[in-house]
C-alpha cells in the first residue's frame, strides 16, 4: 500500500526539496499540503526522532494517509492558513523546516466530478474541502459581474475580463451554471482561436483560486511561519502560477508579501529569512519529460534568520 502515494501524486522536484529541507533527523517538520504523501514519505526516511506534522483538507489525502503507519507522522485535517493554530494544539513550540507544494494535486485534476479539470464534463464544484458551502457554479451565478471582473483578471490574468465577466451574468440569467460543459460553451465565443485550453485554464485558475481562498489561505500562512520558525530552519514553497511565486519571492526576500524591506528602530533591515535560492529552482527537463506537472514549477527556499 506504500506506493499509493505515487499513483494518487507524483510529487514534483522531491530530491531538491528533500535537500532544501536540509533535515535535522530530531527535528520538528510540517508538511502542509500532504496531497499524496510522496513529499512526507521522504520527510519520513530522514528523521529518527524527530516528528512529521502534515495538513490536508481533502478527504481523500486524509484517507492516503492512513497508509502511513510511522509513529513519527501526525495528520492534521485542516486548511494549513490554521497552522499555528494547530501546532499549539499539538504542543508545538518551534519548528525546524515547512514544506509547501501549492496548488492543486494531480489526483484532484484527475478526479472527474471534483471539477477542477477542463478535460471532463462534471459539476463546477472545485472544492478542495468539500466541506465547505461556495462551489465555483456559486460564484458564476451570484457574484455581481464587477466581482467576476475582479477575480477572472486578478486570478486568472485573463485578458478579456470585464467582457466575459458582462457574458456570464448574461447567460446566467436564462441558464444559471451547473455544469463545465455549459461554461466552456460560453468561453469558447471569446477564446482565442487555437488557444482556447489556455483561455480555459486561466479561468479555471480563476475560479478554484476564489472558491478555496488560495492566495489568502498562502499569505495567512507564510506570516505565521516567522513565529514557528526555529533560526536555521528551512521554509521551502513550491508554486505553479505567477501570483502564487510572486507571494513566495516577496515574502522569503522582505518578510512579507508586499515586498516592502522594513527597518527597526535603528534603521536596521528586518529580514526574518535569507533567501537560500535568489532565482526560482525548476525541475530537469528528464522530470519534466516524465511529469507534466512539474513545467511550471518553481521552487523558493529561505532560511529563518
Amino acid at each position: 500500500m506504500e506506493n499509493q502515494g505515487s499513483e494518487y501524486h507524483v510529487p514534483v522536484m522531491l530530491q531538491e526539496c528533500i535537500e532544501g529541507l536540509k533535515i535535522n533527523p530530531e527535528g520538528i517538520y510540517i508538511d502542509v499540503t500532504f496531497g499524496g504523501g510522496g513529499h512526507s514519505r521522504a520527510i519520513l526516511e530522514h528523521l529518527t526522532t524527530g516528528k512529521l506534522y502534515a495538513f490536508d483538507q481533502d478527504a481523500d489525502a486524509v484517507e492516503n494517509a492512513q497508509n502511513i503507519t510511522n509513529r513519527s507522522f501526525t495528520l492534521i485535517e485542516a486548511n494549513f492558513r490554521y497552522l499555528n493554530r494547530f501546532l499549539k494544539l499539538h504542543g508545538i513550540g518551534k519548528i525546524d523546516g515547512l514544506l509547501a507544494d501549492l496548488g492543486v494535486s494531480s489526483h484532484q485534476i484527475n478526479e472527474a466530478e471534483r471539477g477542477f479539470s477542463t478535460r471532463f464534463d462534471a459539476a463546477l464544484d472545485m472544492r478542495m474541502d468539500r466541506n465547505t458551502n461556495q462551489t465555483a457554479a456559486d460564484v458564476l451565478n451570484t457574484y455581481s459581474e464587477q466581482e467576476l471582473h475582479r477575480v477572472l483578471g486578478m486570478y486568472g490574468e485573463v485578458r478579456n475580463a470585464r467582457t466575459l465577466a458582462t457574458a456570464l451574468v448574461s447567460e446566467r440569467i436564462q441558464h444559471p451554471f451547473e455544469s463545465i460543459g455549459q461554461l466552456k460553451d460560453v468561453l469558447a465565443r471569446y477564446a482565442r482561436r487555437g488557444r482556447e485550453n489556455k483561455y480555459y485554464a486561466q479561468v479555471f485558475q480563476a475560479l478554484r483560486i476564489e472558491v478555496n481562498e488560495e492566495l489568502t489561505a498562502l499569505e495567512d500562512m507564510l506570516a505565521q511561519t516567522i513565529e514557528c520558525m526555529n533560526p536555521g530552519g528551512r521554509l521551502v514553497v513550491m508554486s505553479y502560477h505567477s501570483l502564487e511565486d510572486r507571494i513566495v519571492k516577496s515574502f522569503v526576500n522582505t518578510g512579507n508579501v508586499q515586498g516592502k524591506l522594513e527597518k527597526d528602530f535603528y534603521g536596521n533591515i528586518i529580514r526574518p529569512f535569507e533567501p537560500i535560492t535568489r532565482k526560482p529552482l525548476i525541475a530537469s527537463e528528464e522530470e519534466t519529460s516524465i511529469n507534466n506537472r512539474a513545467r511550471s514549477a518553481k521552487l523558493r527556499i529561505g532560511e529563518r534568520n
